[in-house]
């Protein structure tokens, strides 16, 4: 256990708010070239600090099995949410109390990838290969994260056969859950434009607000679907609504909405945008979607078996395969290669105190180094 601690407390000491770059990765850097690695690093982005442009650093690194043999591939991120105040400890400090470990990215998710680390040193370097996907760009925009590392696998032909991601998707204890897919994720920015007027001539003016609000009205009581066997049904949610007008005597000439949709594989963001467009259209407004992920899934099969015989050996706990929860990576990654999601409880995720169980870590470990075993053996 007391590796395992180590090599995530040399990462959470190193703060990386999103976008991360620097002595994070160097920590990263250090634990994997020992083991035979190949680590290549590099920068993506050019636009200022605080833009969704800003650069953000990526990671690959590959050990090289022998010719022809599988390629397993963990993939994750060392970016982290702003810690907030209050905290018991320094949030960049890890902290020991009890059973626990305290930090910021103690389950989301550089305990995680400490566990990744741990892992493939116990699996023989002629098992097969074995790559990590870190970036620094996931509770950002991530523009330039995943899709950049994607990007740099693509133009050296690396293609991996199976690829595990490391969120923290257990509930209520480890290995009760893993996600075998995730629903898509589309915001889309709503506007009716008006002509202002004084509220005393509405003849001579044009109010938007009727018809968005009209609009808003129809898009609330929109069915997507029903669901389906492994996906929720989708959800469209009214986000924000905004006039802006100051005068109470004035008739305002825009009015503005924002809505967000969780969609599953019903769906596609381009045919949900086309769909919401129309009826916007219908009431005199436009809209402007963003799509940050389609949906995916794995179905169950042999890489889920490979998960659940590893959870089950080490905790005696049978994972859920599920596709609750919003976005992740994964959403990425599935053009490249077969994926799922697994890891720690994620009860302190995004929170104040955030803390992973340290006897988690040392199950995570031997379960993950179960996972790669297993697959690279396939």
């Amino acid at each position: 256990m007391t590796q395992v601690i180590d090599l995530a407390k040399r990462l959470m000491a190193a703060p990386s708010i999103t976008p991360a770059t620097g002595s994070v990765f160097d920590a990263m850097e250090a634990m994997l070239a020992p083991l035979g690695f190949e680590v290549t690093r590099f920068m993506r982005g050019d636009g200022e600090e605080g833009t969704p442009e800003a650069p953000v650093e990526n990671l690959f690194a590959i050990r090289r099995g022998p010719e022809g043999s599988k390629h397993f591939a963990f993939a994750g991120h060392l970016d982290v949410v702003p810690p907030g105040g209050s905290w018991a400890s320094e949030p960049f400090e890890p902290e020991e109390r009890g059973d626990l470990l305290y930090g910021r990215g103690a389950v989301d998710m550089k305990g995680a990838i400490a566990c990744m680390v741990d892992a493939v040193a116990q699996v023989p370097a002629d098992a097969g290969t074995i790559s990590f996907i870190i970036t620094g760009d996931e509770e950002g925009p991530a523009l330039h994260g995943t899709r950049a590392i994607i990007d740099y696998m693509a133009a050296e032909g690396i293609t991996p056969d199976l690829c595990l991601v490391g969120e923290p998707t257990s509930v209520n204890r480890l290995g009760d859950m893993m996600k075998i897919g995730r629903r898509g994720s589309v915001n889309i920015w709503l506007e009716v434009e008006g002509t202002q007027g004084h509220v005393a001539y509405p003849h001579l003016a044009d109010n938007p607000i009727p018809k968005l609000v009209a609009m808003l009205a129809e898009l609330d009581t929109l069915v997507l679907d029903e669901g389906t066997d492994w996906f929720q049904p989708s959800n469209l949610e009214i986000t924000d609504l905004e006039v802006g007008n100051p005068a109470h005597n004035v008739i305002p000439e825009r009015a503005t909405a924002r809505i967000s949709i969780r969609f599953n594989d019903c769906h596609s963001g381009a045919s949900l945008s086309e769909q919401i467009a129309a009826i916007a259209r219908k009431h005199g407004g436009t809209a402007l979607p963003i799509v940050s992920g389609e949906p995916f899934l794995t179905p169950p099969g042999q890489f889920s078996d490979i998960i659940h015989a590893a959870v089950k050996a080490e905790t005696g706990v049978e994972p859920e395969p599920s596709t609750t929860g919003g976005t992740s990576d994964a959403r990425f990654l599935r053009a490249v290669c077969p994926v799922i999601e697994f890891g720690l409880c994620n009860a302190t995720m995004h929170k104040r105190d955030e803390a992973v169980a340290m006897a988690d870590l040392s199950t995570l470990s031997r379960i993950y180094t179960r996972i790669a075993r297993d697959a690279l053996a396939r």
